[in-house]
């Protein structure tokens, strides 16, 4: 699979750098059981006050894989998905730190209504369809909108180039330029490969999550 990253703070440089292989380990434990940790392993990284919340905004096009990369956070079943119509919410608490993801269905009809979940967000993931290279151009354009929303300014973005284990699936360097990621200088961002079906590249992601909202947060 092609695990390629590409990052950049506010102004930065943006650089490209291989992400580990698919068998390495996660802090000594394997990928599987590394996944398995999923929100509880992140909400340690990220605590650093009591009862402080983290609210992640889960966004892209209908079928990106948005509810199956958020199951596999939350460690369930991901056999049977269905079209998100309104949206999904996973919390977790421990130790006095609540993370909240929120999954906004990426139906055409839906977005318009993405504006009423803007409010104190931390982090933006934006879930891309690595494999749909017919609607390129119609993501792109939602992602640049959303990047220019005022409740939005400066939050980290997160860009999830999902569904990697398909051999179709063009890889995170070549999206990155298409939608001219490079151009971003208002905050911090990342692209990351992955694969919601089988969790590659999603735990990696996520690190980042916890070191962007740990550095907004100081």
């Amino acid at each position: 699979m092609r695990n390629t990253v590409l990052q950049s703070r506010a102004g930065a440089a943006t650089h490209v750098t291989p992400t580990p292989a698919p068998l390495v380990t996660l802090g000594g434990v394997s990928r599987r059981e590394g996944n398995k940790m999923g929100l509880l392993s992140i909400l340690r990284k990220l605590k650093s006050t009591p009862d402080q919340e983290v609210r992640i905004l889960l966004l892209g096009l209908d079928n990106g894989g948005k509810t199956t990369l958020l199951k596999q956070l939350a460690s369930e079943d991901i056999s049977h998905i269905t079209p998100t119509q309104g949206f999904n919410i996973k919390s977790v608490q421990s130790q006095g730190f609540k993370l909240n993801v929120w999954d906004i269905g990426g139906q055409r009809k839906i977005r318009p209504y993405w504006r009423n979940y803007f409010e104190n967000t931390d982090v933006l993931i934006y879930v891309i369809d690595s494999a749909d290279r017919k609607r390129f151009e119609e993501t792109g354009q939602e992602l640049a909108e959303l990047l220019d929303e005022e409740k939005l300014s400066g939050v980290p973005v997160l860009i999830f180039a999902n569904k990697q284990d398909l051999l179709t699936a063009a890889p995170a360097s070549e999206i990155a330029e298409g939608l001219n990621l490079h151009t971003i200088r208002d905050r911090m961002w990342q692209i990351q490969s992955c694969s919601a079906l089988t969790g590659e590249g999603i735990q990696e992601g996520m690190n980042w999550v916890c070191k962007s909202v740990n550095s907004k947060k100081k």
